[in-house]
């Protein structure tokens, strides 16, 4: 019969002392890191930051375009499901997928390849397997599919689809069946039916999703639990819920509100939507106005209740929540700056902590906790 070992008091001194500086350190062992991606338009680059329990960022690494000469309008970025690539989709010609190795332990960039892009792409994404590329060209008025290789570099187009026009949203759903579209100047979004084992597209039945005339259908995000989708509309500031059917893909309306702030008048200018990882709250980026509109969600119904705006950063076309929903960073594109806010976990509200400067016409956020 085996007895009992007992830890010697050495040991449980050297524990003690171990568990007392993690504790003044505000580091606890196995704890992930957070960090931050920004896509610098201008400046072809990509900043990249870590993030303290407290909110408070840290610039570690500025990464630079390989074999990227000239400035794309927009950096549109994504990250593979498995967290080991980033992939940053460059808008000048030639139109370039370029890929990097995420380091694990530090959260800095090492340029792997770059793959081509069908056109200018205003977004990216990753499917939910990490095995394709899904893209949206505005100008192009298509979208299109790329295989990624074991490397994480894009191959060459495996289907590029005409759209109504300007796409610019193209993304799967939470079970990886469908893939949606939006295209802001026809009003209206595009559902694929998406084969993961083939990698290929097809028109779903119906095929098309209408909005409102001249809303502008934008970016849309689903909520964690898989019901519903949210989706901004850039040309009237509408922020539309809807139930989602996740067996056929059908997008049901349920609510329309508004990203615009109280007393507004002018012309929108609406951006981008995110939300909390808890599906809690919903915030909302307007351009005109410079401010981020919030909402509290109600999990049962789907549909929102304002909450207000602030002031953000000039020009605020890009902004995301890290995955522990506690901290919004928002990015100015004619500021150069990142905004990071509290998000107050019983109201919502965001509560301003501190800039950084990031590189030049800075527009896209990705947040990664690491290992």
């Amino acid at each position: 019969m085996l007895k009992p070992t007992r830890r010697s008091a050495p040991r449980v001194a050297v524990a003690i002392t171990l568990a007392f500086l993690a504790f003044i350190s505000g580091a606890r062992p196995g704890m992930a890191e957070t960090f931050a991606y920004v896509g610098n338009a201008d400046s072809n680059d990509i900043s990249v930051f870590k993030m303290a329990e407290s909110g408070e960022m840290t610039p570690v690494q500025t990464a630079a375009f390989t074999g990227v000469d000239k400035p794309g309008s927009s950096t549109p970025l994504a990250i593979t499901p498995d967290h080991r690539v980033l992939i940053a989709g460059v808008r000048s010609q030639p139109f370039l997928a370029v890929s990097f190795a995420i380091d694990p332990k530090t959260g800095q960039l090492s340029h792997i390849g770059n793959g081509p892009l069908a056109d200018s792409m205003a977004n990216i994404a990753s499917d939910r397997g990490g095995k394709f590329l899904f893209s949206a060209s505005y100008g192009g008025n298509k979208v299109a599919l790329n295989p990624l290789n074991a490397n994480g570099v894009a191959g060459e187009p495996k289907q590029v689809i005409p759209t109504g026009l300007n796409a610019h949203a193209f993304l799967p759903s939470p079970d990886n069946r469908f893939v949606f579209a939006t295209n802001l100047g026809s009003d209206q979004v595009l559902s694929f039916a998406f084969d993961a084992t083939a990698g290929t597209l097809t028109p779903s039945d119906p095929p098309v999703i209408k909005v409102p005339e001249k809303s502008g259908p934008r970016h849309f995000v689903f909520h964690p639990n898989g019901k519903f989708v949210y989706l901004v509309h850039e040309l009237n500031g509408d922020v539309a819920a809807f139930a989602y059917e996740a067996k056929s893909g059908a997008w049901t309306e349920i609510q329309r509100t508004t990203a615009l702030p109280e007393g507004f008048s002018g012309k929108p200018w609406a951006a981008d939507i995110h939300i909390t990882p808890d599906g809690r709250f919903l915030y909302a980026s307007e351009r005109t106005t410079n401010t981020l509109a919030g909402y509290k969600v109600d999990a049962e119904s789907g549909k929102l209740t304002a909450i207000g705006s602030v002031p953000t950063e000039k020009q605020p076309r890009g902004f995301h929540i890290d995955p522990a929903g506690r901290y919004l960073a928002a990015v100015g594109e004619l500021s150069d700056s990142m905004t990071v806010y509290a998000i107050d976990q019983s109201s919502g509200a965001l509560a301003k902590l501190k800039s950084y400067p990031t590189g030049k016409k800075p527009n896209w956020v990705e947040f990664l906790n690491l290992p």
